[in-house]
């Protein structure tokens, strides 16, 4: 038996388009001798579809869209994601289901048991989870068909905090005892850089727990903040991964059921595995541009604009905006005022040299004195302060949107995530934007990846790199005059976010107790900033937005 993982790219709610894909999949495998095709989770209507979920209508084009692609299964099966209803009583009205197609109609579907409702997801809010374990025959072979996180119930945990056992049971606990051939899991699971090293270790262990090989189709494609890798694989009954489909990319690959049961590789060990910092950052780097690329495409924008100020940021949003949307699509605007240094304006220029594109400059000193005049009657006998260097970003921001309104372009925000955390941004200025790129990357990281785009040639210019990190809004202004250096700025920060340590906790770890409860207290009291800022690209397990839900008043 021949099966093939389709690794496909959808739009939420774009029925159409993505019964359009895959019934050209369908129609391809056919060509080719494939009895089976496999897609991925909730693939008819895309992953995540939230509270559309809770619309009628779109449930409805949900099945319809289920029953039409049956149609084209007269030759090859199909299996398939997409909500179902509960038949019973009690309980949500919805299933998330995978669906068995051939022969023109459905033939089987089965329900999602093991319902995440951590960090970015929230499924248990619109579905029932299963009760009833049995696998699906096709062709003489017992599939334990399975949804994503059925297959996680062992979860690898990050921190002290999070338990590995989040669930009462495991569905293929369950399934095996009705003595199955393979496991099918569909999913949509997103990418964090440390992600395909765990989801391989993840797949490996059912395999060597169950002895029998696993086909693992993933989502691929961006949704607003969420990027999906792909990364869809198969493992044979030794634990060995005998295919491996491309990682933020539409691919399919197609297996033979004897070679997966019948491998003729020696049995593979369940090993923790290192992940390189080479590693890591080269799959943040390609992630950051697949997401920018997806976000805009799906969007119907094709063009972007932004402010270069010279800083790192800035410079790096610029290089992976091109890399993107082309150099002929990306505007980059210079805004200097009388703190900007010489070489943040020629640094500025040289990148856009380098990588071949246009800018615009627009001095701001005059719009500042603009404001000045107006607010001076307002602010008299009031000293100067942060609010003066407010007004610089905010200006900023304003002409950045009017450029973004009259040109269809969208801004995009070059705020790194050791900023958005302790609010060194200035709401309506600097966080202006419609997708945050750099949200989810620490500055220590900035610099890595500007090495990682360095190590052939130089295209951002090394003073860039070199000079010390400023906002340039007051007279020799630094970030460290205000911040710890960012090495350790950054270790705090992520023990505080990813690993979810306490102040005392990270005191313990051997850092300094004032500078702990300061960064600690910047990062509660930002949250109000963060939840004004533009969707944030996430490429690690804990990034800012729907992932991290902190209030706003509390006693910090």
């Amino acid at each position: 038996m021949n099966l093939r993982i389709a690794q496909l790219n959808y739009k939420i709610a774009d029925f159409e388009g993505n019964l359009a894909k895959m019934s050209l999949a369908v129609k391809q495998a056919a060509a080719h001798g494939v009895d089976l095709i496999i897609f991925s989770e909730l693939s008819i209507c895309g992953y995540p579809p939230l509270d559309m979920l809770e619309q009628q209508s779109f449930i409805a084009e949900c099945q319809d869209a289920v029953q039409r692609l049956a149609k084209k299964t007269s030759e090859v099966g199909v299996i398939v994601g997409a909500p179902a209803y509960n038949p019973n009583d009690k309980g949500k009205r919805l299933y998330n289901a995978a669906y068995l197609l051939y022969a023109g109609k459905i033939q089987e579907i089965r329900y999602k048991t093991l319902l995440p409702t951590y960090d970015v997801f929230d499924e248990y809010r619109y579905f029932e989870p299963n009760s009833e374990f049995e696998p699906v025959e096709f062709k003489g072979v017992r599939i334990a068909l399975t949804i994503c996180e059925d297959i996680w119930d062992d979860q690898p945990v990050e921190n002290t905090f999070d338990r590995p056992q989040l669930y009462p049971l495991s569905p293929m606990d369950q399934l095996v005892k009705k003595n199955p051939d393979l496991m099918i899991n569909i999913s949509a699971s997103p990418f964090a850089a440390n992600r395909l090293m765990i989801r391989e270790q993840v797949l490996r262990k059912n395999v060597l727990k169950y002895g029998i090989p696993i086909l693992y189709s993933n989502q691929v494609g961006a949704h607003t903040e969420l990027i999906f890798d792909g990364s869809s694989m198969a493992l044979d009954s030794y634990g060995q991964v005998v295919g491996h489909l491309s990682s933020f990319a539409e691919d399919s690959m197609t297996f033979l059921l004897e070679d997966l049961l019948h491998p003729k590789s020696g049995r593979a060990q369940v090993e923790q595995q290192i992940l390189s910092d080479e590693y890591r950052i080269e799959m943040i780097y390609k992630g950051l541009i697949f997401g920018i690329k997806d976000y805009f495409r799906k969007l119907g924008f094709q063009r972007a604009v932004l402010g270069l100020s010279g800083g790192m940021d800035s410079a790096l949003t610029l290089v992976l905006a091109v890399k993107a949307l082309g150099p002929e699509n990306v505007l980059p605007v210079l805004m200097p005022s009388k703190y900007s240094s010489d070489h943040s304006v020629t640094d500025s220029i040289q990148l856009c040299k380098a990588l071949n594109i246009s800018w615009e400059t627009i001095p701001i000193d005059p719009v500042i004195t603009a404001f000045s005049m107006q607010l001076i009657p307002l602010f008299q006998g009031l000293a100067e302060d942060v609010t003066e260097e407010n007004i610089q970003a905010r200006t900023r921001g304003v002409l950045l949107m009017a450029l973004a309104n009259k040109q269809n372009r969208i801004l995009l925000n070059t705020s790194n995530k050791s900023e958005m955390a302790v609010g060194y941004s200035t709401l309506y200025g600097d966080l202006n934007g419609g997708l945050a790129v750099l949200g989810d990357v620490y500055k220590t990281d900035i610099y890595r990846l500007a090495a990682f785009i360095n190590r052939n040639q130089e295209i951002i210019p090394l003073h860039i790199i070199q000079k010390p990190p400023s906002a340039e809004l007051r007279p020799g202004q630094l970030d460290s005059d205000s911040l710890p250096d960012y090495p350790l700025l950054d270790a705090i920060l992520y023990r505080l976010i990813e690993m979810k340590m306490s102040v005392n906790e990270i005191v313990m770890d051997g850092y300094e107790e004032t500078q702990v409860k300061k960064t600690a207290s910047l990062l509660n009291k930002s949250e109000y900033k963060r939840f004004q800022a533009p969707p944030i690209l996430r490429v690690s397990s804990k990034a800012f937005g729907t992932g991290r839900r902190m209030p706003l008043v509390a006693k910090f």
